[in-house]
């Protein structure tokens, strides 16, 4: 019987020796796993690892579940838990556009490298480049998070990036773009990541992706939240001491970074603007809750198995970095959500400022044009037998364009529902009213805008959007929302109610109801009516008058000026172009 439990004991000591070997490694960096393959591959993670656990999330579009994947030096898993003893958090994002897999490959090393040396099986000088995670940082990792899109593989996309040998599509089981959908949430697989972000609070946000564009010797570049967008003592922090500290880091490593090669139709050896991460992405999203968000980008023309490298070693740059400043992430962050539900005023638009930039070491290749073998016409190529370094501008500073002031309350009319969802998946604090009331508030109109004639991810956006302001006595029922502008989420807020805001839910036309004109009159029966009341208001008649005078298009059509009566009159609908979200100031 003892020799049996020895027996017994013996195995399993073996079985967690042993080292769980990914596809990648098996193919020598060629290869990238299904999505089934990976799960799986997680499973077998969780089971081996004490440090290491999985759960299903939200529901996908695909019918399977989101899972989130936890690793954690004391093996403890409550976020309630972890946050009390001061952890930070680190979220990391994988496959959002799953022809793009290196983060997908590069996070199941990085785990199995960090049980590795919880274990203390990869200490000492000789695994310096293995990623370690210290006490104090807490890995939250999505394996794939656009699902449909990983199980639709093929050889045949992103016809121009070098490896894997096969891998998903951009588009997921709708064929929406899941880096444009945080804030409209069209896709049950953002309203599963919404979920995660604000039951984790991270930190850090990573969303690893490969980019397109230009020809470079940088495998990792780097898109930063914008500092001046993030603002504050956040904005600063980043500008002035992490992101310079990032950079030094990945330069000690190999892999020299630079910003997002944010240059398209352009050749990048005269600098570009930094990529504009507006609500719309993840990193966007990010800072409207005051997280240090960023998106790794490898080089696409890159091999597999630098990018997968590169991808690794960025991570391990922020768990170490993380670490290192954890009491200073953690304060500023807080700092920030204090002074965000105080503020008085938020900026909702930038605008960029090339008077403003810093410059940077670019290792790029000399470009030129030859004879396009195709169209017989000039192409632009890339000359790499010609690299070049040298110091580029990059214009990184977006200065607030427009600013609003904040309002004590918005209200919003409970038949408004799927925007209310919306603010109830993001955690905002609001109250349905308790009886029908009555109350002053600030009331927008629209009165211009423009509307995208091609769709955008399911939805015609509009834009250029001009509002006036009026203060009105509006009755709202009971069951009515009131939303207090005094809580962390007041810049999520402002950023998609305010309807001028680029990503506003208006924007994204969740109010195009009020946009069309419900009620109308029949001409001939409305001529009376419209005369008999002309006759008893003589300043609208006056009005009429001096309008014909001023406008011959208008004195020359009767419709016209049937219809300027009815809109200046009591039975035309107050709720046409009245936008229905509204201030208690």
């Amino acid at each position: 019987m003892k020799r049996s439990i020895l027996f017994f004991l013996f195995i399993m000591g073996v079985a967690h020796a042993q080292v769980i070997t990914t596809q990648f490694e098996r193919s020598g960096g060629t290869q990238s796993p299904d999505y089934l393959s990976i799960i799986d591959w997680w499973k077998k993670m969780d089971a081996a690892s004490p440090y290491i656990k999985m759960t299903e999330k939200g529901m996908t579009d695909t019918g399977y579940p989101l899972d989130l994947v936890l690793i954690s030096a004391d093996k403890d898993f409550d976020i309630v838990s972890l946050k009390k003893k001061k952890k930070a958090i680190i979220l990391i994002n994988n496959g959002i556009h799953p022809g793009e897999p290196d983060g997908i490959d590069a996070s199941m090393l990085l785990a199995r490298d960090i049980d590795q040396y919880l274990r203390g099986k990869n200490k000492g000088t000789d695994n310096t480049n293995k990623a370690q995670l210290p006490s104090n940082v807490v890995l939250a990792i999505i394996p794939v998070y656009n699902i449909g899109g990983c199980l639709n593989r093929s050889a045949n996309y992103r016809v121009d990036q070098n490896g894997p040998e096969e891998f998903g599509f951009r588009g997921n089981s709708q064929n929406l773009d899941l880096n444009r959908d945080m804030i409209k949430c069209d896709s049950k697989e953002a309203r599963a990541l919404v979920e995660i972000f604000h039951e984790l609070d991270p930190d850090i946000f990573l969303d690893n992706h490969v980019s397109d564009g230009a020809d470079y010797q940088h495998v990792m570049t780097l898109i930063t939240t914008q500092s001046n967008k993030l603002g504050g003592v956040m904005g600063e922090y980043l500008k002035n001491e992490m992101e310079p500290a990032l950079y030094r880091s990945m330069q000690s490593k190999g892999y020299p970074l630079v910003p997002y090669v944010n240059a398209f139709g352009d050749t990048p050896e005269t600098g570009w603007p930094e990529f504009w991460d507006s609500p719309r992405y993840t990193s966007g999203y990010g800072a409207l809750w005051s997280t240090f968000s960023f998106v790794p980008e490898t080089h696409m023309l890159k091999p597999y198995n630098k990018r997968v490298d590169a991808t690794y070693q960025m991570m391990s740059t922020f768990i170490d970095y993380t670490s290192t400043h954890n009491d200073k992430i953690r304060s500023l962050r807080k700092q920030t959500v204090e002074s965000n539900k105080t503020a008085t005023q938020f900026p909702y638009k930038w605008t960029l400022d090339k008077s403003v930039y810093k410059e940077i070491r670019f290792l790029g290749f000399t470009a030129g044009y030859k004879t396009s073998e195709v169209s017989g016409l000039p192409r632009l190529y890339y000359d790499r037998s010609k690299p070049f370094e040298k110091s580029v501008k990059i214009f990184n500073y977006y200065v607030p364009k427009e600013f609003v002031e904040k309002p004590k309350a918005y209200v919003i009319p409970q038949g408004w529902w799927k925007v209310i969802q919306l603010l109830k998946l993001n955690n905002v604090e609001m109250y349905p009213l308790k009886k029908d009331t009555t109350m002053e508030v600030e009331v927008y109109r629209i009165e211009e805008y423009q509307t995208f004639p091609r769709q955008y991810e399911m939805h015609h956006p509009n834009y250029d959007v001009k509002v006036s302001t009026t203060e009105l006595m509006i009755s709202f029922r009971k069951g009515d929302w009131y939303i207090p502008m005094n809580q962390a989420a007041n810049r999520y807020l402002v950023e998609t109610l305010e309807p001028r805001a680029e990503d506003s839910y208006f924007v994204w036309n969740f109010f195009d109801g009020i946009l069309g004109q419900k009620e109308g009159y029949s001409g001939y029966a409305f001529e009376d009516i419209a005369a008999e009341y002309l006759r008893n208001n003589k300043q609208l008649q006056t009005e009429m008058e001096n309008k014909r005078l001023t406008d011959t298009v208008f004195a020359k059509s009767a419709g016209a000026q049937l219809n300027y009566v009815y809109r200046n009159s009591p039975w035309f609908e107050p709720a046409y172009m009245r936008y229905p979200v509204y201030r208690l100031k």
